[in-house]
């Protein structure tokens, strides 16, 4: 497996980093055989896991714990926090109430006294970023946490970051966590590099764009209709919707360069998402033991330059298909924001 820097922290991680969604009550219910998934992406050579408090309420973090004891101090572990973990409305979000809160139930749940990287999982325009900066440069103080990030955040939060802990003379951020893939491409634009720029480490997640790029699903597949059942993705996989008409017409052209170039369209999607200079590891996040096998190889597979460009012609650089995969919503277009 290959190395890479993770930006400029000193810290050395697998181009691949196990995502540990699909852990639990949301995916594989079995924990033995969670387990022994992660213990196979670990003897592959990943050392990057990355979870998050919300992950079936929690059970993933446990999983991962049980998974990773005695194993702890070969692994670069990240978690994330931000979103409701109860009804109570303080225990969630960005303010240092919850983030002191939420950082010692993590650390109970993955049976570790620190974790590498903690990241904020969502931006939140409601709170003050030096309130949320300033409550995490204290757990680096205190070493609970040894650097922080955030995930799916806009270019214009990620410099605001870095100049408020430039002027506050807190920590700053050194992660960010973006969705990335040949359909999402809308991150190149800006956010790509001023990541670069600021020498981040970037952990983008969904390679495989929620499964449009998996292989299974075609214009002449019989595979039958997208299984999610999950109401608040509807604009993301209702096939009657023109946008995901386009990404099914994009997967299948993908899916046809792949065969061609003597791929399976999964090792195409992640191994281009890691040929982006900016990328440091791409994000699975497999559910079966078949999932992870069909991905690792992944980091093996080179594509040439008339591949790349192939790629291009099918889905343009900076272009992300459906919007609604973008991972976040500006609030300014709510239409209470927009004077509606």
């Amino acid at each position: 497996m290959e190395i890479r820097p993770l930006g400029r922290t000193g810290v050395q991680v697998s181009a691949l980093c196990l995502g540990a969604m699909m852990f639990g009550e949301w995916g594989t219910k079995d924990h033995e055989e969670s387990i022994r998934i992660i213990h196979r992406a670990l003897d592959a050579g990943v050392n990057f896991i990355d979870t998050a408090d919300v992950y079936s309420h929690g059970e993933s973090e446990e999983i991962v714990g049980k998974a990773i004891a005695g194993r702890r101090g070969d692994i670069v572990l990240a978690t994330k926090f931000h979103n409701p973990m109860g009804e109570d409305p303080n225990r969630r979000g960005n303010g240092r109430r919850w983030i002191v809160a939420a950082v010692d139930d993590s650390l109970r749940r993955l049976g570790t006294d620190w974790i590498d990287v903690y990241q904020v999982h969502r931006y939140d325009p409601a709170v003050d970023l030096e309130v949320t900066l300033g409550a995490l440069s204290d757990l680096v103080r205190a070493g609970k946490i040894r650097y922080f990030g955030h995930s799916t955040w806009p270019v214009s939060a990620i410099v605001e970051a870095q100049w408020t802990a430039e002027r506050r003379a807190s920590e700053r951020p050194w992660t960010e966590q973006p969705t990335y893939s040949i359909l999402t491409r809308g991150i190149e634009r800006d956010v790509l590099p001023t990541l670069a720029r600021y020498g981040y480490g970037v952990l983008s997640y969904s390679p495989l764009a929620g499964g449009w790029l998996s292989g299974r699903y075609r214009k002449d597949s019989h595979a039958g209709p997208f299984s999610l059942n999950r109401q608040r993705l509807v604009n993301r996989f209702d096939l009657s919707l023109p946008e995901n008409q386009r990404k099914l017409e994009a997967a299948d052209a993908l899916a046809q360069l792949a065969e061609e170039a003597g791929l399976s369209l999964i090792e195409l999607a992640i191994a281009f998402v890691l040929r982006h200079p900016a990328i440091t590891s791409a994000i699975i996040g497999p559910r079966t033991m078949d999932h992870l096998e069909s991905q690792l190889g992944a980091t093996e597979v080179h594509l040439g330059d008339d591949v790349l460009d192939a790629i291009d012609r099918i889905v343009a650089p900076g272009v992300t298909t459906n919007p609604a995969d973008d991972g976040w919503v500006p609030p300014a277009l709510d239409p209470a924001a927009r004077r509606r």
